[in-house]
């Protein structure tokens, strides 16, 4: 008995960790697809060392031999004027142009094909007002007050708030905090306008972005997706231009952020001299269980105030105030499983009360672990020396 509880525990903590050989595949592809983009300058590389090593073959490796072949180069152009040929001059011209015609073609496509480099120039996230701030007692104390919850339920979120990592210093927002809470679409847009907005005029503060320089905004929020779209709110606060490339991303999960990083660095590979700004948040007014399923009730205990606004650019005047540059990015959906599908779900329970439903803990587990082995098996070739990659496919070959 006391073995097979061992080998659950086992199993809960440690989930399969059997390597995922399609996401390696997909992490070499990526790694060729990185080549392809940059042939051009591998190419150049190559050349240079082949013009290189011919000339010093040619010399014999020796000063001596250099100074020959400038001599050589010498008379025959003092025998080109002493035959004084109109022809061999146009010649020579014509082969001139021709070759920096080809040039400046080889510079031309090098330039138009090779992946830009996105610089994360500086971030900020949001500092929520003092009178928001929501210590455990104050939160179980709220709990208790608005009637919503029975004792069952208080008593669940009671053992959970202690254990989810949350300290006494977060925060919920006007619509909850309010008595009785005030929880419509109008305080969800209130605490989405005050998070986003906040986030923004920190960002200009600290980097001197003006609205009107912004060529990319994306805004993502899991579980709040009005209209107009967060993204309009945010164009119509600051008076955007109107050719500004906005995008809104709802019911991405907790990946939402990293989803948007991959969409900027895509876009930015084909405009130009641009700047985006990634906003992200979640908006938890009309998202606050009111009801006692505990799956759904976890979330209550989870999910607080607050947001971040990214600031990226391949504008190469950016690269030397910038904190970080994009090397690579990973992009990879498990929605292809019932069970990872399934996993996190908003729906209304048996007294149609909305939520947001969370798979229990060893099966939400199963699901973020296997996710996070394929992100890591598809990044892995990306940015691992070759010296440990030779190790992987030593051990898988010969283990």
């Amino acid at each position: 008995m006391q073995q097979d509880k061992k080998e659950e525990k086992n199993d809960y903590y440690y989930p399969d960790r059997t390597p995922d050989y399609g996401g390696v595949r997909i992490g070499y592809q990526g790694l060729a697809n990185y080549v392809s983009h940059n042939k051009f300058t591998i190419m150049g590389v190559a050349l240079a060392a082949f013009i290189t090593n011919s000339l010093f073959i040619y010399t014999k490796f020796s000063l001596t031999g250099l100074s020959d072949l400038q001599s050589r180069l010498q008379v025959a152009v003092k025998e080109l004027r002493a035959q004084d040929h109109d022809t061999d001059m146009y010649l020579i011209f014509t082969l001139g142009a021709s070759l920096v015609l080809l040039a400046l073609f080889i510079i031309t496509i090098y330039l138009s094909r090779r992946e830009r480099t996105v610089y994360l120039v500086d971030f900020t996230t949001f500092r929520c007002p003092d009178d928001l701030k929501v210590s455990h007692d104050f939160f179980m104390q709220h709990t208790r007050n608005v009637g919503f919850f029975d004792e069952a339920a208080i008593d669940f979120q009671e053992k959970l708030i202690y254990k989810t990592g949350l300290g006494n210093e977060t925060y919920l927002p006007p619509g909850i905090m309010s008595e009785p809470p005030n929880i419509c679409m109008e305080t969800a847009r209130e605490e989405a306008i005050m998070v986003l907005s906040g986030c923004m005029d920190d960002l200009f503060a600290r980097t001197g972005l003006k609205p009107e320089e912004i060529d990319i905004l994306i805004v993502n929020c899991s579980l709040f997706n009005p209209t107009p779209s967060m993204a309009a709110m945010i164009m119509n606060k600051y008076r955007m231009r109107s050719d500004t490339l906005s995008y809104n991303l709802s019911g991405m999960g907790c990946s939402a952020s990293v989803v948007s990083i991959d969409l900027a660095k895509h876009l930015l590979q084909v405009k130009r001299n641009s700047t985006a700004v990634v906003l992200s948040t979640e908006n938890i007014t009309q998202n606050w269980y009111r009801g006692s399923e505990r799956s759904m009730l976890v979330s209550n205990t989870l999910f607080r105030v607050g947001g971040a606004a990214i600031l990226l650019s391949n504008r190469s005047k950016d690269s030397w105030r910038a904190k970080y540059k994009l090397f690579a990015s990973v992009r990879v959906t498990k929605a292809g499983s019932d069970r990872a599908y399934n996993a996190v779900y908003q729906l209304e329970d048996d007294k149609m009360i909305k939520g947001v439903r969370l798979a229990p803990g060893k099966e939400l587990l199963t699901v973020v672990g296997d996710a996070l082995k394929t992100n890591l098996s598809v990044l892995g070739p990306m940015v691992l020396p070759w010296s440990e990659q030779i190790k992987f496919f030593a051990n898988y070959w010969f283990a």
